[in-house]
């Protein structure tokens, strides 16, 4: 089956034949596969959206990416933009529906996991009405599964407007007026710099995260993580496992000149009562617009193989679990700094692939030709 014939074509009930299933069909799910497909191994990539690249599609509109498109590649395949440029959002998701026509990848779009088993010595997936086997599966979901909403938001009344930044589009897209932002990672940083151009904008700060600029004597940022081997620094290593502590960076938005822009910081939130919100410092702000940019949580809730995530937490070793044949992909620090992001899950994917194969005992190689970076599908 191919990324083509597999967009609305007929699917079978039953795939008895398949090595490995894949959940997700995002930039982990389809580095997978490439590498899957390079070790002949059968396998089928399952994609809950009607597209690919969905999640970055309905991100907001001037969402472009902090890589640069030198560091966007994924296996085989460079990111077909300028070097020192930074892709939009909508660049992004065409790469990754190119990415798997290119390559011919067996992906089935609207094909939402719901219950993963493990029967005998293989797992069976329920995907709408479809039941898959195999004898592995790789749970390449993504990170940004379902936001988090703290509970706090409960005193507000119902003349508040309340978005979490997953819904937030453009200035336009919000009620005018007032804004309170809450979160001040990046996401948060970054609608706070787009609305305080038109508007009254307070950030609410409950952890600061460490900030980095974009750009550094003259270079990318991540031409220096790279050089200084930042971006592949393992958590098998005493400073891996600091940085990894330190949580993620706030990247090219500086608190200085969003200050000199006019937006506020206050403290965490503790408090809400109809329009009224009261933080740390005891102060407090009528708001009539909440941005809730407070991040996500995982939702493993439909996976139902004992050992495989322990209070919410997948128990895991560089992507490999303790149940025989289960994997995850695309974790943040699964391995590396670089573990979660486009440019960099190849390394992950491909060992995991390697795992595969060599549990699978199966030497049907085969040969992925390299797209050009400018290549598209016909």
């Amino acid at each position: 089956m191919t990324a083509a014939n597999a967009i609305g074509g007929d699917r079978p009930a039953r795939d008895p034949q398949l090595d490995v299933v894949v959940i997700g069909g995002g930039q982990a799910g389809l580095a997978v596969a490439w590498h899957l497909a390079r070790r002949g191994l059968r396998f089928v990539v399952l994609e809950a959206s009607d597209q690919l690249g969905n999640s970055w599609r309905t991100r907001w509109d001037s969402l472009r990416l902090f890589t640069p498109a030198q560091y966007d590649a994924l296996p085989g395949m460079a990111f077909p933009a300028p070097g020192d440029s930074y892709p939009g959002k909508e660049a992004v998701a065409d790469f990754l529906r190119d990415y798997a026509v290119v390559f011919d990848l067996p992906v089935r779009l609207g094909s939402r996991v719901t219950d993963l088993t493990r029967i005998g010595d293989e797992f069976e997936v329920h995907a709408g009405g479809d039941v898959l086997r195999a004898q592995h599966v790789v749970v390449a979901t993504g990170p940004f599964q379902v936001p988090f909403i703290p509970q706090v938001t409960g005193g507000f009344d119902a003349s508040v407007t309340q978005i979490r930044s997953a819904d937030y589009r453009n200035p336009q897209s919000i009620p005018p007026g007032p804004v309170l932002v809450v979160g001040a990672g990046n996401s948060g940083m970054q609608i706070a710099e787009e609305l305080v151009a038109t508007r009254q904008v307070d950030v609410s700060v409950g952890e600061k995260a460490p900030m980095l600029p974009q750009r550094l004597l003259g270079q990318d940022l991540f031409w220096w993580l790279n050089r200084l081997g930042v971006m592949r620094m393992n958590t098998t290593t005493r400073l891996g496992r600091r940085l990894e502590a330190r949580g993620e960076f706030v990247i090219g938005t500086n608190r200085r000149r969003l200050e000199r822009a006019g937006v506020r910081f206050r403290g965490r939130l503790v408090n809400t009562q109809g329009q009224t919100a009261r933080f740390t410092d005891g102060s407090t702000l009528d708001v009539p617009v909440v941005i809730w940019a407070t991040g996500y949580r995982s939702d493993y809730s439909w996976i139902a193989v004992p050992g495989a995530v322990v209070d919410g937490r997948v128990v895991h070793r560089r992507g490999v679990t303790d149940v025989p044949g289960l994997y995850f992909l695309g974790l943040p620090w699964q391995y590396t700094r670089g573990s979660a992001l486009l440019g960099f899950v190849s390394d992950d994917a491909a060992y995991l692939a390697e795992q595969i194969a060599t549990w699978a005992g199966t030497d049907r190689s085969t040969r992925v030709e390299t797209a050009s970076p400018l290549t598209r599908p016909a």
